[in-house]
């Protein structure tokens, strides 16, 4: 009897569909693999998955072409444009639009002056840095904030701490890893800004993977009815830092828009975006 259960096993994992995914570098990666497992839990299909991480990191445009040659089933990326024409994009935002929520590293001593910033007009009065090719360079550009580009993130740490330019912006789960990283420069979290901008990532799978678009959107879909979805996200440890330590409620809001956004993004649906004020 029990050579006939442990063969079932060994026959139904043989025949479970896989779902390939890049290999997964850190804790922060992990969440979206517990989403994919989420969804799969949740999704009303009899098939049977199975999740296979790849033996490589690969970046996002080694990632399209992967599975646009079946090598890999799925990718989780900040959308654009180009993304969502060559796959099929699954739009949830799987961060709730966390990354469009920006906080500043700056040097200390220029806290007085941004803690006198109230609107966009008064903060277009400081200089950004961002990366070159970031869809986030545009985004600031687009609503007039001057802005200055190296091609390399960690020149950006070294061109702040040297007067570059004024802030660095980036996403509510990322500056003070980036500070604690670089305690030599001696920059800091700005206490009074938050600069948000619409910023949706999402799930992309092939257009001919029908199968698996259907099981990637009904799973998330029922996960965020029953609650299960935000039960993960608000739990994940480097999100329930991060929002704890930002206290968004309490700073200072400025929001721009998303020139990069195509007209599909679900912006009317509330329940899928992060709520400040909650």
């Amino acid at each position: 009897m029990k050579y006939l259960i442990c063969l079932f096993f060994v026959v139904a994992g043989a025949n479970a569909q896989q779902i390939h995914h890049t290999k997964v570098g850190d804790s922060k990666s992990r969440y979206f693999v517990e989403l994919i497992q989420l969804a799969i839990e949740k999704a009303d299909i009899e098939s049977t998955y199975k999740i296979v991480e790849s033996d490589q990191i690969f970046n996002q445009h080694q990632q399209v072409e992967r599975i646009q040659t079946g090598e890999l089933s799925i990718m989780w990326a900040g959308t654009q444009p180009e993304y969502e024409e060559t796959l099929y994009p699954i739009r949830i935002p799987l961060m709730k639009g966390l990354q469009g929520h920006r906080l500043f590293i700056i040097k200390p001593e220029q806290q007085p002056e941004f803690s006198k910033v109230k609107t966009l007009q008064d903060l277009q009065a400081f200089t950004a840095g961002q990366g070159r090719f970031w869809g986030d360079t545009v985004i600031l550009k687009n609503s007039g904030l001057p802005v200055v580009a190296p091609v390399k993130k960690e020149s950006l740490f070294y061109m702040l701490e040297g007067g570059r330019f004024d802030y660095f912006p980036l996403a509510v789960h990322e500056p003070w890893d980036e500070v604690i990283k670089r305690k030599a420069l001696g920059l800091t979290v700005e206490e009074n800004i938050l600069l948000i901008y619409p910023m949706a990532m999402y799930f992309f799978v092939s257009r001919d993977n029908k199968a698996l678009q259907q099981l990637i959107e009904q799973g998330l879909e029922n996960a965020i009815a029953d609650g299960s979805f935000d039960k993960l996200f608000y739990q994940a440890p480097h999100i329930k830092n991060a929002l704890a330590r930002a206290q968004l409620s309490q700073r200072t809001v400025i929001r721009i828009s998303n020139p990069n956004l195509t007209p599909q993004t679900p912006l009317e649906r509330k329940e899928l975006w992060l709520n400040v004020h909650n």
